[in-house]
């Protein structure tokens, strides 16, 4: 590290201390190497001159390099010299003549490029080609033959970063098929964790699928004594996709391979529990492989054969459940379907050309535009608007950006654009200027949670953003009336007092769950900031890529439902037709009415949400539990809009999908908050070591784990957290381990699975503690 590591970073590398005698990053602690779990950081940034200088007075420091702006061609065949030579040919001819080869125990080999853009690694044993989230060696000792690794032409540290060829993932995996096929029969690779680019007609993206088509796929895979990872994959995909009746297939499947024990075999199927993998994944691995799906084939096994909403083949009715099922106490099972009319088919718009479709976040968004249409057009019989504040989490990369983009363009194509504020907010002032120019608005804010953190953080933020929550609290419970601007005491023109009638501001917010949660403080709970929000966290961060997307028009008819939705229904004439009246006109909207039964459900909701306060009282979650029954009054509103813009009418299927949906959101909001949401820092502490400890379930997690996971800890802070968690009865401990030894580990009194007691046995509510 002292000898080359300054140059190597000067070169454009980013690099890593690896401890010595091994392949693994490592960290030099206390007067000994220990492992260094965090290393996958140093893939996000450039390495700095301290870390160099810190890890240069480490003894014997090896030197990994960090892939991502590099890649690395593994040929790891050591019997045959003569292949692995011929291998590097052809990867010199089809990458390029790389000067960066490097060569640890012979004839095993490994040349260096550079990345147009960085990529997940590919393998086809014993071929690899490394890069993002891994590491290679570059100046260190072999772990086998101790000598240092070797760098026949140039080494990286004579390198500069731009000296290398550069190469994409697409030439990557051609490079691989090719060299695969040069290999002799014995060394060709029995796995099917191939590269993850997908045909370009990869059709599915949900989980169920039909017994015929995964039959017909399964035909293309074969079990040719696959590796295990290859094995547990196709049996897990088998039960996401077909359930219990797929255990025939998967037993017959199985028996392909000479290995297979069929004892072993029925009792990995029980074991299985696929919440993110199912038929996708067979179709997908079928279609790399020739697969060509007959087109009488149906491939979605939960669409209906016939009368199904057109959304639902798109949705594939997620079911969205906690950890290992089951719904709530006292509340049936919730399963996401979108509601039909104008906002199913702007959230169907979405899924079909997204890249990787987000239902729950693409309905968000569709309500949220819908709302802001409507706005001072329709109201219900008890005076409610159409305005809301939406947030859609997800993680960084899961295509939360699309639903936006969607919205701005159908808005543009139907002359609505008037209706969309700016991508960000500056102040409490600039929200109410864009309110008074146009009453009725939709906000669509990226990185929600970073904007929350400032807006909510009295403390440390300056008046004018923390004036930007406060604005919107107030704004949200005047929609139906006027909402009366700031006095001045210098009114010279540009400090007039602003009013609004009938303000209509929608808001739809994305972030990732870090970012979000982390900017909550119990304050903004309590004071019912929170409750005004729908929280919708997807339930699967990285679904299946559709990559039979390409340029997008809207369908006409879409276009046109948003325009007499604007419109009022095409009921309004003059000035006001197609667009909404300024800040300070009177405006008459429609009065949406609702249906006997539809009226009778929601008395039944207040009644229920009645005895749920009285039971909550003295918490923080009265605030989420008094908001409900306004949140699913106001879906209804939009829902029954939506079907018909002319001549709406709330009926008890809009008012039964509106409550079932903010109920259920509700209550994974209330369990987040419990979960995440702290005001001291002690506190987060707490919360997020129980979180550590949740996520082991029911197996438990040990104490060498615990502190591996909690490294941010101080031992003895660690130790009283522990305890406290331990006496509050939070968590209990237990034994795990075989009959000759056994280890203490703790495991959560209650997470969101079976109940259990401390010995992991399953047990009811009611017994539990």
């Amino acid at each position: 590290m002292a000898r080359y590591g300054a140059r190597l970073v000067t070169n454009g590398y980013s690099i890593l201390p690896i401890c010595p005698g091994t392949k693994k990053p490592g960290q030099f602690k206390r007067g000994a190497w220990t492992d260094y779990p965090q290393w996958n950081r140093h893939a996000e940034r450039a390495t700095t001159e301290a870390e160099v200088a810190t890890w240069s007075a480490w003894p014997d420091c090896g030197i990994g390099i960090v892939g991502g702006v590099v890649a690395a061609v593994d040929i790891d065949i050591a019997e045959d010299a003569e292949l692995a030579l011929r291998i590097e040919q052809l990867a010199r001819e089809g990458l390029g003549d790389t000067p960066a080869l490097r060569i640890g125990r012979a004839p095993k080999r490994m040349l260096i490029y550079r990345t147009a853009k960085a990529f997940r690694g590919i393998k086809r044993h014993p071929l690899e080609v490394l890069c993002l989230g891994q590491q290679f060696l570059a100046y260190a000792g072999h772990p086998d033959t101790g000598a240092p690794y070797a760098w026949p032409e140039e080494g990286l540290a004579d390198l500069d970063l731009s000296d290398l060829p550069e190469i994409t993932a697409e030439a990557a995996a051609a490079f691989l098929d090719e060299a695969c096929g040069i290999l002799p029969e014995a060394m060709r690779p029995r796995s099917f964790s191939g590269p993850s680019l997908a045909p370009e007609r990869l059709c599915a993206h949900t989980q169920a699928g039909t017994l015929p088509a995964i039959e017909a796929a399964l035909a293309w895979l074969p079990n040719a004594e696959l590796d295990y990872d290859s094995w547990m994959r196709i049996g897990m995909a088998l039960k996401g996709a077909l359930g219990e009746a797929g255990a025939d297939l998967f037993l017959q499947w199985s028996a392909q391979a000479a290995k297979d024990v069929p004892a072993s075999t029925v009792k990995a199927w029980a074991s299985f529990r696929p919440d993110r993998i199912g038929a996708g994944t067979i179709y997908h691995l079928a279609m790399e492989r020739g697969w060509t799906p007959d087109a009488a084939l149906r491939l979605d096994g939960s669409l209906a054969e016939v009368g199904d909403h057109p959304a639902a083949g798109l949705l594939a009715r997620l079911d969205v459940r906690s950890d290992e099922g089951g719904a709530a106490p006292g509340h049936p099972p919730f399963s996401l379907v979108v509601p039909d009319g104008l906002v199913g088919e702007l959230t169907e718009y979405m899924l079909s050309t997204a890249r990787r479709p987000q239902p729950i976040l693409s309905l968000g968004a569709s309500l949220c535009a819908i709302g802001a249409l409507m706005g001072r057009q329709y109201r219900t019989e008890s005076n409610l608007r159409s305005n809301l504040y939406v947030v859609g989490i997800a993680d960084s990369g899961s295509g939360k950006n699309h639903a936006r983009e969607i919205i701005n363009e159908v808005f543009f194509e139907a002359g609505l654009a008037h209706h969309l504020g700016g991508n960000k907010i500056a102040s409490g002032a600039g929200l109410l200027t864009a309110l008074h120019r146009q009453p009725a608005i939709l906000f669509q804010i990226d990185e929600f949670g970073m904007f929350l953190s400032a807006a909510a953080d009295r403390k440390r933020s300056p008046r004018h953003i923390t004036e930007i929550l406060d604005n919107m609290t107030e704004l949200f419970t005047a929609a139906g009336g006027i909402f009366l601007g700031a006095e001045y005491a210098n009114r010279d023109g540009s400090n007039e007092r602003r009013d609004i009638v009938q303000p209509c501001l929608c808001v739809y917010g994305t972030t990732t769950p870090l970012h979000f949660w982390g900017a909550l403080q119990g304050a903004n709970v309590v004071d019912g900031s929170l409750a005004r929000f729908l929280i919708l966290p997807s339930d699967e961060d990285y679904p299946d890529e559709n990559i039979a997307v390409g340029i997008r028009r809207a369908p006409p008819a879409l276009i046109e439902g948003l325009q007499r939705v604007a419109a009022g229904g095409g009921s309004r004439q003059g000035n006001l037709m197609g667009k909404t009246a300024d800040q300070n006109t009177a405006v008459a909207p429609t009065t949406v009415p609702m249906t006997d039964e539809a009226r009778e459900r929601f008395r039944l909701l207040s009644g229920e949400l009645t005895e749920e306060l009285r039971a909550a009282a003295g918490t923080a979650f009265t605030a989420i539990l008094a908001r409900i029954g306004e949140n699913a009054l106001k879906l209804a509103l939009i829902v029954a809009v939506g079907r018909n813009p002319a001549q709406p009418e709330i009926d008890l299927s809009a008012t039964e999908w509106s409550i079932g949906f903010v109920r259920h959101y509700a209550r994974r909001t209330m369990e987040a908050v419990e979960r995440h949401v702290a005001d001291t820092e002690t506190e987060a502490h707490l919360k997020r070591l129980k979180e550590i400890i949740r996520a082991a379930g029911a197996k438990g997690i040990t104490k060498s784990e615990v502190t591996r996971a909690s490294q941010w800890l101080k031992a003895r802070d660690r130790d009283e957290i522990l305890l406290t968690l331990i006496e509050s009865g939070d968590i209990t401990t237990g034994m795990r381990g075989s009959s000759t030894r056994q280890a203490m580990v703790y495991r959560m009194t209650r997470w969101h699975g079976p109940w259990r007691d401390a010995s992991g046995r399953k047990i009811s509510q009611k017994e539990s503690p």
